[in-house]
């Protein structure tokens, strides 16, 4: 039926088409051809004739043809075409040649393929008129649209099919409408549906289509949790200690997800103080746990109420019932062989450091839970008391000492005690003993330390030198009280007193007026020291005194045993860094005196070097040549005109000067450098302080941290050198005569000199 309709409304079409082909238009594409002429244009015809170029109908095509043949489409036309052949008819495009073909005189155009109109609706070509013989185009290209027209081929489709919704149990009555008034999740928690949709309004002919709604049932909170047994067994050791598990339980719940997530607590009041309950969150179980150490002695059997509730509560649902349930759990306690038990658990013994050996320090008592009046062994773990200071008795469990003890020597004593069944020795329990030894007065005091003190030959009567104190090993309840006094063998002492201070220290005077290191240098003084005791304890100390050398102040200069102390506590390592130092400073010395000489040989080299020029210091590297700024010395030599003195002035022989004497050997005295009363150096002085000054002040001049030091010496010397080189006479020409007035430095040289002259002279006469 649905064929013979689809192939109905195809006939139905043509016909259309047929009817539209007979009333057919003339259609032309603006812009490109010609088309309705504009008033006054030439090409309208009288009568108001219009001239035609393009004539065709509106082209429509049905969609899903299925015939042998091709579909026809349509016709396009010329009004130039005569009919003749003459005319070329060619179309371009979508789908020209492939889907659409055209007859090239007649200018059908038909439909090769099947088309769908859900794919595409229209197709867009252009139509070319084209003159057979020339090629050449007599009508303007023009475009026509081919549509493709619709058939009810396509059923309707559900596209996100297939659906799930969901709706919670009980709940009221809605959109979705229930065939039953109640939803129950736990009886099915999930419905499917068919929905059908069909176009043209369901009426014959239309298509259809399905899809599956898939309606799940979720879950609220409406069943209470149910334990499955309301009693429970389980058994326990009585040794297990606190936090072992004895067991699980689990109520039920029927519903789902959080909603079955449960808590656990206990509700007997003996059950909470033994017991803890728990919750796994992973399988909602109650764990029970011993909060208590069990004792299969004094109950076996305990008794525990637990009770479970929903964690969660929906106040909707709370009149379907309570929603908690509750179980009995017992427990039974297994008896198991214990070791014996210490009573009671002190651990503090004292006893006296005198106590003899075998004295009693203390008991203890260990009893077998198991059995009251089983037999217990006791031990002491040698591994505590490695000495053996400490025995016990293997039946009673009396400590007793096993040597003499000490407090001195160890105040405390740590002991492990052991306690076994007699028949049974893995069976056994350990107890900690604290031994602490009480204290006896049994050591004498002691000085502190082997004190030695000085006193100055001047010292006056009733002058403190020394404050001792004295030590005591002992550690009497009541504090230390120490008594002081000179020996008896010092009763005979005038030299020095000793006094009690009263807090444990005394103090030590002069009682005499200077000493005398030459008659005695050492004094030793007995001092006695007397504790409280009981019983009272005493010793003798020795306080060495020396005399020393004071100055106007008092402080110690030397003592006569200062030496020898202190070349007595040299080690050798400190006498042979004492040699190495000395080596040391030899070779520095030797070194020193080698550089001068070569220093010295250097400069007597050197030929006639003039050492007048300015001494410049530099206590950094400065910049280079530019940090030179020496002053100008011309200007300086300007200031102040040294007179040359003539060698005759000089103190030469009275012919010596004469005028047939050659000027070239002209001899200069040495000037005097003896500063004349009348010679004023301010001028020097003002001006190195302005050139001081401005080089402060100019910041820019490098170097910026620099130590000059200028010396000016005046002219040049009128006095040549004593030298025989490059000089103007012979050795016999010179006269050394004034050698003797250049002052009492030079006079050993004078003499040299005067005394080669008289030499020569007696060879000459």
């Amino acid at each position: 039926m649905a064929k013979g309709l689809r192939g109905c409304l195809c006939t139905m079409l043509l016909l259309f088409c047929a009817m539209q082909e007979l009333g057919c238009w003339a259609m032309h594409t603006p812009g490109q051809g010609p088309g309705l002429g504009e008033p006054g244009d030439p090409a309208l015809l009288a009568g108001g004739r219009v001239k035609r170029g393009w004539v065709w109908n509106q082209f429509f095509v049905v969609e899903e043809y299925t015939g042998t043949e091709p579909l026809y489409v349509g016709k396009i036309h010329s009004d130039s075409d005569e009919g003749d052949g003459s005319i070329k008819y060619t179309i371009s495009g979508e789908g020209a040649g492939t889907i659409f073909l055209i007859d090239e005189i007649t200018g059908d155009i038909h439909a090769t393929e099947r088309l769908d109109r859900e794919q595409k609706t229209f197709y867009t070509l252009r139509a070319q008129a084209r003159d057979r013989q020339t090629d050449q185009l007599l009508e303007p290209e023009s475009e026509f649209i081919i549509k493709v027209q619709d058939i009810n081929d396509s059923e309707p489709r559900f596209l996100e099919g297939p659906y799930i919704g969901s709706v919670a149990e009980l709940s009221p009555v809605g959109v979705i409408r229930t065939a039953v008034a109640d939803l129950d999740r736990e009886t099915q928690d999930r419905y499917e549906v068919v929905i059908r949709a069909t176009d043209m309004a369901g009426q014959l002919g239309g298509l259809s289509g399905s899809t599956t709604v898939t309606i799940v049932v979720t879950d609220v909170n409406d069943n209470p949790p149910r334990f499955p047994q309301k009693m429970y067994q389980f058994s326990i050791v009585e040794t297990a200690p606190v936090g072992t598990a004895i067991g699980r339980v689990k109520a039920e719940d029927s519903d789902v997800g959080e909603n079955t997530d449960m808590t656990y607590q206990v509700k007997d009041e003996e059950g909470v103080e033994m017991f803890k309950v728990t919750t796994d969150s992973n399988t909602q179980e109650a764990v029970i746990t011993v909060q208590k150490p069990l004792d299969y002695e004094s109950k076996k059997v305990h008794t525990v109420v637990v009770e479970a509730l929903n964690k969660f509560v929906d106040p909707r649902f709370v009149d379907l019932g309570t929603f908690r349930d509750q179980t009995i759990v017992r427990v039974s306690v297994l008896d198991v062989d214990e070791p014996p038990e210490f009573r009671p658990p002190s651990n503090l013994l004292e006893v006296q450091e005198d106590a003899h050996v075998g004295s009693v320090v203390g008991v203890v008592t260990a009893l077998d839970p198991d059995t009251a009046n089983h037999p217990v062994r006791y031990a002491i773990d040698r591994s505590t008391d490695a000495e053996r200071i400490f025995d016990i008795d293997a039946k009673t469990g009396a400590i007793v000492t096993g040597k003499v003890l000490d407090r001195e020597t160890a105040g405390w004593h740590n002991i492990t005690v052991l306690a076994m069944e007699a028949d049974n020795h893995s069976q056994v329990s350990r107890a900690s003993l604290r031994i602490r030894i009480l204290d006896v007065n049994d050591n004498p005091p002691e000085l502190a330390t082997p004190y030695e003190a000085a006193v100055c030959e001047d010292a006056k009567p009733g002058q403190l030198i020394q404050t001792i104190s004295v030590v005591d090993r002992d550690e009497p309840q009541n504090g230390h009280r120490f008594y002081f006094t000179l020996a008896p063998e010092a009763t005979n002492n005038h030299h020095f007193s000793l006094l009690d201070i009263q807090d444990n220290t005394a103090a030590v005077h002069t009682q005499r007026v200077g000493f005398n290191r030459q008659e005695q240098d050492v004094y030793l003084l007995p001092i006695l020291v007397v504790d409280s005791g009981p019983p009272a304890l005493s010793s003798t100390g020795t306080l060495t005194i020396r005399v020393c050398g004071c100055d106007s102040t008092g402080a110690i200069q030397s003592c006569n045993s200062t030496a020898y102390v202190v070349s007595a506590t040299l080690s050798p390592g400190a006498l042979i860094a004492l040699l190495v130092c000395v080596l040391i400073l030899v070779v520095l010395v030797l070194l020193i005196l080698t550089l001068k000489r070569h220093h010295k040989s250097h400069l007597t080299s050197e030929d006639d070097e003039d050492m007048r020029d300015n001494v410049i210091k530099y206590n950094d590297e400065g910049g280079g040549e530019q940090d030179t700024e020496a002053y100008d010395m011309s200007a300086l030599r300007s200031l102040y005109d040294f007179s040359e003195i003539k060698a005759g002035d000089g103190g030469g022989g009275p012919g010596e000067g004469g005028p047939g004497r050659n000027p070239a050997s002209e001899l200069h005295a040495l000037p005097q450098w003896v500063q004349s009363p009348d010679l004023d150096f301010s001028v020097f002085r003002d001006y190195i302080c302005r050139k001081v000054e401005q080089a402060d002040e100019d910041l820019s001049v490098p170097p910026y941290d620099s130590f000059q030091t200028y010396a000016f010496e005046g002219s040049d010397s009128p006095v040549p050198s004593l030298s025989s080189i490059n000089t103007w006479s012979s050795g016999s020409e010179q006269d050394f005569s004034y050698l003797g007035g250049w002052g009492p430095r030079f006079r050993q040289l004078a003499a040299l000199y005067a005394g080669r002259r008289g030499d020569e002279d007696c060879e000459e006469s």
